[in-house]
């Protein structure tokens, strides 16, 4: 193989070959990076018009966006709009590598005038609780709630590959390194860099071939059987009369 290149000058958009020959990512996934990192800023994206941009339906879509999400092309911010609503705004980074990890330790918060509220109950999310759990395992991963939050969507990539919760934990506690100061950066780097391929579709099953065309012995019709002879009315008007 050999390259023709031309010069662009205008209507091109860069890509890194970390993204375009990345070993994980499904086509689908690098496919659709590069559609999203070609768009201009403050271009609404969302399943639904990605689908109906696209010959691909929402469930790969989904699953593509998951894929860079993971990988760390995708950011998922929840923003607070002037007029008080919550709406989630998509970063799209065409080098995860140059992002700054980990993110700054939250400070210790003022003693608050009114009984701080109850956290919310665990179980909603596994990868979270996964997450969560990996200090029962190894003390050194002691993880913020923020962080918990950032990686949970690294590890749910290696769930929903059908890795199990315990190979999860197993393969981010493996061989630690002594006076750890930044679990996050480990484990975000051991999630993406360690990522399993997803496993291959089943073959669909082979439908059954037809039986092929007779002619009806008895009234010329053409039916479907597995030898010549008559059809089934014939048949049972045979069998009537005898």
């Amino acid at each position: 193989m050999y390259h023709v290149r031309y010069r662009h000058t205008s209507g091109y958009t860069k890509i890194g070959n970390h993204l375009a020959q990345h070993r994980t990512l499904s086509l689908v996934a690098r496919g659709l990076a590069l559609y999203i990192l070609s768009l201009p800023d403050g271009r609404r994206i969302s399943i639904k018009l990605l689908a109906g941009r696209f010959q691909e339906g929402e469930v790969t879509i989904a699953r593509a966006l998951r894929e860079l999400e993971a990988a760390g092309y995708l950011e998922r911010r929840r923003e607070r709009l002037p007029d008080g609503r919550i709406t989630t705004r998509t970063v799209a980074h065409d080098n995860p590598a140059a992002r700054e990890t980990p993110p700054a330790a939250e400070p210790t918060p003022p003693q608050p005038s009114s009984p701080t509220p109850a956290p919310a109950p665990r179980g909603g999310d596994p990868a979270a609780d996964l997450l969560s759990g990996l200090r029962a395992a190894a003390p050194a991963l002691l993880l913020s709630e923020s962080a918990v939050r950032a990686l949970a969507p690294l590890a749910g990539v290696w769930l929903e590959r059908g890795v199990s919760a315990e190979e999860v934990v197993r393969t981010l506690t493996r061989d630690l390194p002594t006076g750890l100061r930044s679990p996050y950066g480990l484990l975000r780097h051991r999630l993406i860099a360690g990522l399993p391929p997803a496993l291959p579709a089943s073959p669909p099953r082979s439908q059954p071939a037809p039986l092929p065309l007779h002619t009806c012995d008895g009234c010329d019709r053409c039916f479907r059987g597995p030898a010549p002879g008559l059809c089934r009315d014939c048949r049972e008007a045979s069998t009537g009369a005898a």
